[in-house]
């Protein structure tokens, strides 16, 4: 960022830090909230904006080619009366950003005549006419979409070191999206009861990135179809540098009879779950006890503020206290074994993690249970308990997925078709994908600062969407034209503030690929 810039964001911060400092204690007596005869005006000439942050991401999209790719390749409209497709795809995209929850929300930000000026619209489409877009979506067309997805983020990867390169980590899992609904085409009742559907998610773990969403009915079992889309990706993973891919999934997604077929690929491993079946069990108890190794979990890390006290375990207290009956894992162990699934012409690794678990009722421990959970995998050189944790880090997708529900609001179905349904969550994920190429945008600077640039970068596509939000697009700014310039003028600080002067000093180079 240019030396004018950071003085202003340096004087700032030391207002901030100024006012935040203890030695600034005064009336002690008094709430802090003091502020009396609050008044309320409407601005003349002066336009503000609440998310000032949303133009650096339609700077984004512009870099790497998303808006033209889109116009170019998706034909869902015979006529442009004003909207192309890229202007539905953006708008539900940027209503995710804007915090925007539902279709209705889109309304809110139609009559933002500041938000329009942003984005240098005249207007933008209504929620009637977006839900109108998604039904014209066939399964091809939303296919279609994701591979220009695809397309976008290999430019977006193109500038990243070469250690980014090592490994592709795919993650796939299945989860219900609900609807209370009762007209809705391709719907159905889950195994829990749910009505709605049951879409599939591929992720790559690296970057947290949506790489596939097929939604299916809730009926569906969760790896119907996923065979397809994970070549798919792996496509894409190889075509976009990556020189080795891992695959990694629950036990419904051990899908042996394509285990082969991976496995003949050098570039593929994969890690998969897989049922506790008796067949499994018999030769897990016939293991001599020198094959077992035990299974010792890593510490977690201690806060940087220093060790802290344990506070009270309050459910475990209600729980003992009323006698309830329940499971407390007292040890893992873990061996492996060579196994060939019916499938499958070829044979792979077992790794077997036994657990020993009691069962008690308040304080009184009534017996103990062995059992055994089982990983399938066509890595012959790392150690089983490495392979455990690695199977284990798969669970980092299920904050992903709430990311998905709760964060950008993209697993829903407010459309009335599954088809419809699965292109709003496909173009309102969009939002979660922008969000992951902004991080990547982030540049690394050689030298004695490359190690806190990437640590800024990690943070970044770790973050929850709605932190990432508060951060980065809900600023408040002025909205100026001068000239030939659209000056977005920031109101107010805040420590992510740096990293968006520098993200958008790397937009405007030219794209590296």
């Amino acid at each position: 960022m240019n030396a004018k810039i950071r003085r202003k964001l340096e004087r700032r911060k030391k207002r901030i830090l100024y006012r935040l400092h203890q030695a600034r204690l005064r009336n002690l007596d008094k709430p802090v909230f003091a502020a009396a005869n609050i008044l309320y005006d409407v601005a003349g000439r002066a336009r503000g904006l609440a998310h000032g942050g949303i133009g650096a991401f339609l700077l984004l999209a512009r870099r790497l080619g998303l808006v033209d790719a889109i116009d170019s390749r998706l034909h869902l409209l015979k006529i442009h009366l004003p909207y192309h497709e890229s202007d539905h795809v953006l708008n539900l995209a940027f209503n995710a950003l804007c915090e925007g929850s539902r279709l209705e929300h889109l309304e809110l930000r139609r009559n933002d005549e500041v938000y329009l000026d942003a984005l240098g619209a005249a207007r933008i489409p209504d929620p009637t006419t977006a839900g109108d877009f998604c039904r014209r979506f066939a399964q091809a067309d939303i296919d279609t979409l994701q591979d220009i997805f695809d397309d976008t983020r290999i430019k977006a990867w193109s500038e990243q070191p070469a250690d980014f390169f090592g490994r592709a980590i795919l993650d796939m899992d299945g989860t219900l999206v609900a609807t209370t609904g009762r007209c809705k085409k391709g719907m159905d009742i889950g195994y829990d009861g749910t009505w709605g559907y049951h879409p599939l998610v591929i992720s790559l773990a690296n970057t947290h990135e949506v790489m596939r969403i097929v939604n299916r009915p809730a009926n569906r079992p969760s790896h119907e179809g996923c065979a397809r889309e994970v070549d798919r990706s792996l496509e894409v993973c190889f075509r976009g540098g990556f020189r080795k891919a891992l695959l990694r999934g629950d036990t419904d997604f051990s899908q042996t009879e394509h285990l082969d077929r991976w496995n003949a690929d050098k570039r593929v491993q994969f890690l998969f779950g897989y049922d506790a079946k008796a067949n499994l069990d018999e030769i897990s108890e016939q293991l001599p006890e020198k094959a077992w190794k035990r299974l010792d979990r890593p510490a977690r890390a201690e806060p940087a503020t220093g060790p802290r006290r344990r506070p009270d375990d309050v459910k475990d207290q209600v729980v003992r206290a009323r006698g309830f009956e329940t499971l407390r894992l007292r040890s893992e162990q873990v061996a492996e074994f060579n196994y060939r699934p019916v499938a499958c012409r070829e044979t792979y690794r077992m790794i077997v993690v036994r657990k020993n678990i009691s069962h008690e009722k308040g304080e009184e421990r009534l017996y103990d249970e062995i059992r055994f959970f089982y990983t399938i995998t066509n890595d012959w050189t790392s150690e089983p308990d490495e392979l455990v944790f690695l199977a284990n880090d798969r669970c980092d997708q299920e904050n992903l997925l709430a990311q998905l529900k709760g964060g950008c609001h993209a697993l829903s179905a407010p459309v009335n078709t599954l088809e419809s349904n699965g292109a709003y969550m496909v173009m309102t994920a969009l939002g979660w994908n922008l969000k992951a190429w902004f991080a990547l945008s982030l540049p690394e600077a050689p030298g004695r600062w490359r190690e806190k640039h990437r640590a800024e970068k990690k943070k970044l596509l770790g973050m929850e969407f709605a932190t990432f939000v508060q951060a980065l697009v809900r600023l408040p700014c002025q909205l100026v034209r001068t000239g030939r310039r659209l000056v977005f003028r920031l109101l107010s600080w805040n420590a992510h503030q740096a990293t968006l002067f520098r993200v958008l000093e790397a937009l405007r180079r030219p794209l590296r690929c």
